[in-house]
């Protein structure tokens, strides 16, 4: 996948890199569990990365036309991946916010009007200009924040032309927003008005029309569902999923977010790609991810919001194998959270994740969750030139630091971008 809208991006060598963790597998030693090379250089040509090593073993007769860059001691990372989000919608909702504090749970305030269904009937109403101003902003601040690759789903639509509106925005926003993004489409994100009652119906029209149409137009790579207690059942999950694989969609579910439903038996039952949210899986459901090698992307950012006690069983999966990724799940209801990087420490706190699984729940793995794995994830020779450095001495700092942005640069297939020129074409929130 590539970002089609940058320019042959410059040859770069950034050297003098304090440390340059590569979380390259070919690297990674019962000592060095994240590829670290303390005093590293990397080598960036035609937007990939050409060379990684010591500074040391440099030589600037070796790349005459590379511009060289004095990283001055910081710390090098792979582009940061959000593997999970809903970023595309118009609207707000804060006012359920204050609900919230009132002891109002997510369904509660969905049966009183709010949820789900409010953000469908503003993101109906908004024109694509609307929605791809709107999403834009979000996705050059989530860039600002060290985020070069971003899975975006629809699913504020739920009506056969706003879902394809949706996706139509992302599809244009994928060849002008300087992040790369992975758009997902999620009509069974829950039942529209219309179909209240008769969710069986919504299914046949989400496998009859609207996912044959999102596959013969080529606007998601991958198909989504809200397998949950009143939104979408194991069954009606699967026969979604299933059409989805039929039409060459890859597949990924919201599973066992409030309750033990099944959503990740089902998962790997048909080796999803990943399985998301996971708070309540079952030690049944832990054995089918792994079977069906599935990564578990998990969500603390959600159950934070939602001043849910009990977090996704991060340590358990990790011990059982399944690999673990970290997303935002930026929405407009149950996490208003665009950080990644105060994901990554609310991982650290309240899921107990140790740093060196943080950082690779953010890169590797969080690319396995996209099946990107191959082309990004890792500062491996051949992948994208895709890198962000922070202005700290040690990557534990990242982690460390809460609520501080200690970024400095971007790199997006090799193209560079600094903070603080990102932050600069920043607009008002929206």
């Amino acid at each position: 996948m590539t970002t089609s809208h940058l320019h042959t991006a410059p040859s770069v060598l950034i050297e003098n890199i304090g440390q340059l963790v590569t979380v390259d597998l070919a690297r990674m030693t019962a000592d060095n569990s994240l590829g670290i090379i303390e005093n590293g250089a990397i080598l960036f040509e035609n937007g990939a990365i050409a060379w990684v090593g010591s500074a040391t073993e440099i030589n600037r007769a070796d790349s005459p036309a590379a511009q060289w860059v004095d990283a001055r001691g910081r710390v090098l990372l792979p582009g940061l991946i959000d593997s999970h989000t809903h970023t595309i919608f118009a609207g707000d909702r804060a006012n359920e916010f204050e609900m919230r504090l009132q002891g109002k749970s997510y369904l509660e305030i969905a049966q009183a009007g709010g949820g789900i269904l409010k953000t469908v009937q503003a993101t109906r109403q908004a024109t694509p200009e609307e929605l791809s101003a709107l999403t834009l902003q979000r996705l050059k601040r989530m860039m600002a924040l060290g985020v070069t690759t971003v899975e975006v789903k629809s699913g504020y639509g739920l009506d056969f032309e706003s879902e394809l509106k949706c996706l139509r925005v992302l599809q244009a926003l994928r060849a002008q927003a300087p992040v790369d993004i992975v758009p997902t489409y999620m009509g069974a994100h829950d039942i529209p008005p219309e179909y209240q009652g008769r969710t069986d119906a919504y299914v046949d029209q989400l496998c009859d029309v609207q996912i044959p149409a999102v596959a013969e137009q080529q606007l998601a790579d991958f198909c989504d569902v809200f397998c949950e207690q009143g939104y979408f059942d194991v069954a009606q999950s699967r026969r979604i999923l299933e059409t989805a694989r039929q039409h060459g969609l890859k597949l990924k579910i919201h599973a066992e977010e409030f309750c033990d439903l099944g959503g990740a038996q089902l998962a790997g039952d048909l080796q999803a790609t990943s399985a998301d949210h996971l708070l309540h899986v079952s030690d049944a459901g832990i054995a089918a991810l792994k079977a069906g090698g599935t990564v578990a992307t998990l969500l603390p950012g959600t159950a934070f919001y939602l001043r849910i006690k009990e977090y996704a069983p991060a340590l358990k999966l990790l011990a059982a194998g399944v690999p673990v990724a970290l997303a935002t799940d930026f929405n407009p209801g149950s996490c208003v959270i665009d950080n990644l990087q105060l994901i990554m420490a609310l991982a650290c706190l309240q899921m107990n994740m140790p740093p060196v699984e943080v950082i690779k729940a953010v890169t590797l793995h969080a690319a396995q969750a996209l099946d990107l794995q191959h082309d990004r994830g890792s500062l491996t020779v051949g992948k994208r030139a895709d890198a962000v450095l922070f202005d700290i001495h040690s990557y534990n700092e990242l982690l460390y630091r809460v609520g501080s942005n200690l970024l400095t640069d971007v790199y997006v297939a090799g193209q560079h971008f600094s903070r603080t020129r990102l932050e600069a074409q920043l607009q008002p929130v929206t």
